[in-house]
């Protein structure tokens, strides 16, 4: 994979400055990838607006690159190699194929680079360096105690379909899909994978890739199923938005419950008018510049980055976001989340 231009206009920052301090030469700044699953989602959109912004502010030379799709590992790992090839500090990855990638994040790393997984954790998690990343099952979990609340006593009869982000597992998609079980107070069995309930609430998985036609393909499937939904989680909040077309079309969008995870400004415009009851938000950009900010602390003296106290990752923090508020179970407004939001 050829390497993209450098950046212009680049200007020295405290971390550039410590290394001429060292002997490093000015036109050779510190060199950093971002590595992203696509570069359409409005997520990894404002995931590369983070790291380029931090980057430009500590004097970080950041080169960026995506998967083709959603679960294209191969794209990834020729990435890898010509970041290792061009001699970075630091690798952003957000990986497409968690346990597929390790191979060559373990290539990056023997040669003394960096390596941070932003949202979603390798397999194992200590194939990278850290992990900067959202609580992604308690996102999960605070949807899905939303909806127990919500339903009330309905909630013991619901018939509840998960829409997925694909087939591979564990991804960060079994961990929101598993919180959100266990926080409705279903017994999820192996929390590294999901199908294997047996809870007879549960309608049925299927898979979105994450995005608006995928939902609506996946909810018309699970409506096949059972007509009868009362309750649909979804992955993300494009996946949620086509769950309700396909639920409009039917005329069951007032009687079924969306919830969902991302927080990004549609998703929250989405709860605002009544189509996701819920959603956590997380906040992309804050991963991505704080890894960029240990990458220049690793180009600078070696440190390394440490995880949140009584976690195995770096947490960046997860918000509910509901117009619906339930007791127990804390929320900010829709409203209140437009001014946090993204994409």
């Amino acid at each position: 994979m050829p390497r993209p231009a450098r950046r212009p206009g680049l200007t020295l920052g405290a971390v550039t400055l410590a290394l001429l301090g060292s002997g490093a030469a000015a036109a050779d700044p510190v060199g950093a990838c971002l590595i992203t699953k696509t570069d359409t989602n409005p997520f990894f959109v404002k995931m590369r607006e983070g790291a380029a912004v931090k980057a430009r502010e500590l004097g970080i030379d950041l080169d960026s690159y995506a998967g083709k799709v959603d679960g294209d590992n191969e794209t990834q790992v020729a990435a890898i190699e010509t970041c290792i090839a061009n001699g970075v500090k630091g690798i952003l990855l957000t990986a497409s194929n968690t346990s597929a990638i390790v191979p060559a994040v373990r290539q990056a790393r023997e040669a003394g680079i960096l390596v941070i997984a932003l949202d979603t954790p390798l397999d194992p998690i200590e194939a990278a360096d850290m992990t900067f990343a959202t609580d992604n099952f308690k996102a999960g979990e605070l949807i899905g105690q939303w909806a127990r609340a919500r339903l009330g006593t309905d909630a013991d009869t619901a018939r509840i379909a998960l829409l997925d982000l694909d087939i591979s597992q564990p991804t960060v998609g079994v961990l929101r899909d598993q919180g959100f079980l266990e926080g409705f107070g279903i017994d999820i069995a192996d929390p590294k994978k999901w199908g294997d309930e047996s809870d007879p609430r549960i309608v049925g998985h299927d898979v979105t890739q994450g995005n608006q036609e995928g939902g609506r393909r996946a909810m018309e499937n699970l409506l096949a199923t059972d007509p009868s939904l009362s309750l649909v989680y979804t992955i993300n909040e494009p996946a949620a938005a086509g769950a309700y077309e396909a639920l409009k079309a039917v005329g069951r969008d007032g009687a079924v419950t969306i919830v969902s995870v991302d927080g990004g400004c549609p998703g929250v415009e989405n709860v605002k008018a009544g189509v996701i009851g819920a959603t956590s938000q997380q906040y992309p950009l804050l991963m991505a510049s704080k890894g960029i900010e240990a990458i220049a602390a690793f180009a600078a003296d070696g440190t390394r980055p440490e995880a949140t106290e009584g976690k195995s990752f770096f947490d960046t923090g997860v918000t509910l976001v509901t117009d619906a508020p339930v007791e127990g179970v804390e929320s900010i407004s829709a409203e209140e989340a437009l001014g946090l939001c993204w994409g």
